[in-house]
């Protein structure tokens, strides 16, 4: 017998929080974009995100996450030193300014990729790290497959224009979030406005992210610019318990790449709200138990359940809870028996499996046999009204 029971009081529960108006699609002007929600991993907008394209520097980010794998591992640290080439120094674009006579620590490229998206820095971590940029390149796409990044190929560690250097957006988006989440430690860093190498340069100093400093919980990640690729930026924002992720490409300007960044963190923390129908331990429902000591059992939330649920949609949303009974004793506390799943109008379902809340053990001898005798009784109505 299959039961389905909508779960009535978590649907009360999740109406109480109403929002106003509803949530309307937002039109980029980026030729490419991906958004996503991390806190419940819902992607709310997704723009010919799985198009590889020139990601520019937004590719640093990739050779950050290689060196922060290796300080990870232990094969470096941050006090770690590494020469740099003439390969190194003669790299144009954005740079840290370094002299084939410098020794720059781990700490002080990360901060020269980050803030200054330092081209020569790049290429020392590279040459460091895999013994030349083509191997790292050969490396650096193998680890991002691993990642499940499958729409991207690097050829360099910096996005040096290059018509084999191709990354989507989502496959930034993925790489943003395993940054944030892979190390805490080190995210930080993303959020810092203003790194000078040996003083060489402090009118370049400055971190072009155009969301740091604006008061609405932006804290990196990456700016890149290309003729090819235009305007793009990895961005993140964190706000109460939200935090959103964005990529965008093909803007025009600084102007405009700061204006429609600053536009879809308005939207995606404005036009949805985060709400909590159930924490962790709570139960959803009573399952009927088959040869039990107990008749029935509480079955309750593996984890806490929290939707993202667009303005307006609040009194669209349902709440089940779905399993195969009547449950068999023995049962044990914890035991996974079915899912709790929570749909709303315009969003993907979310499923979270459903524990016994308690141990049941088997039936005496007399209530077996009268717990099969009530259920042959109600095997033959159900056929007879059948």
């Amino acid at each position: 017998m299959r039961h389905r029971p909508v779960f009535r009081s978590l649907l009360a529960l999740a109406m109480m929080v109403a929002v106003s108006g509803p949530a309307r699609a937002f039109d980029t002007r980026a030729t490419a974009a991906w958004v996503a929600d991390l806190s419940t991993g819902a992607v709310l907008l997704e723009k010919d995100s799985h198009r590889p394209l020139p990601p520019a520097s937004m590719s640093k980010l990739m050779t950050v996450y290689m060196l922060f794998e290796a300080l990870r591992d232990g094969r470096v640290t941050m006090d770690t030193t590494f020469p740099v080439s003439s390969r190194a120094k003669a790299m144009g674009g954005s740079t840290m300014f370094l002299n084939e006579t410098d020794r720059p620590t781990v700490r002080e490229l990360i901060y020269g990729i980050i803030v200054n998206s330092g081209n020569d820095a790049c290429v020392v971590v590279a040459e460091g790290l895999a013994g030349s940029e083509e191997a790292f390149g050969r490396l650096a796409t193998e680890r991002a497959r691993a990642l499940g990044m499958t729409d991207t190929t690097l050829t360099n560690a910096s996005g040096w224009p290059d018509p084999g250097h191709r990354m989507s957006m989502a496959d930034l988006g993925i790489l943003a979030q395993r940054l944030i989440e892979d190390f805490p430690e080190h995210y930080p860093i993303f959020a810092e406005t203003r790194f000078d190498y040996k003083d060489r340069a402090p009118a370049n100093s400055r971190n072009r992210n155009p969301m740091l400093g604006l008061g609405i919980g932006a804290d990196g990640l990456k700016t890149g610019h290309t003729q090819e690729a235009g305007y793009g930026l990895v961005g993140s924002a964190l706000q109460g318990d939200r935090r959103v992720v964005f990529v965008i490409t093909g803007l025009t300007s600084e102007k405009e790449r700061a204006e429609e960044s600053e536009r879809i963190l308005n939207w995606a923390f404005r036009q949805f709200s985060l709400q909590m129908i159930a924490p962790q331990g709570r139960v959803v429902a009573e399952a009927p138990v088959w040869m039990g000591a107990a008749d029935r059992v509480g079955l309750m939330a593996a984890r806490d359940v929290r939707v993202l649920v667009p303005a307006g949609q609040a009194s669209a949303m349902t709440a089940q809870v779905d399993w195969q009974g009547p449950l068999q004793a023995p049962l044990a506390a914890g035991q996974v028996v079915g899912e709790l799943v929570v749909t709303v109008p315009g969003m993907p379902e979310t499923r979270v499996p459903v524990l016994v809340q308690a141990d049941v053990a088997p039936a005496g001898f007399l209530r077996r046999i009268s717990a099969a005798a009530g259920v042959l009784a109600g095997r033959v109505t159900a056929m007879v009204a059948f």
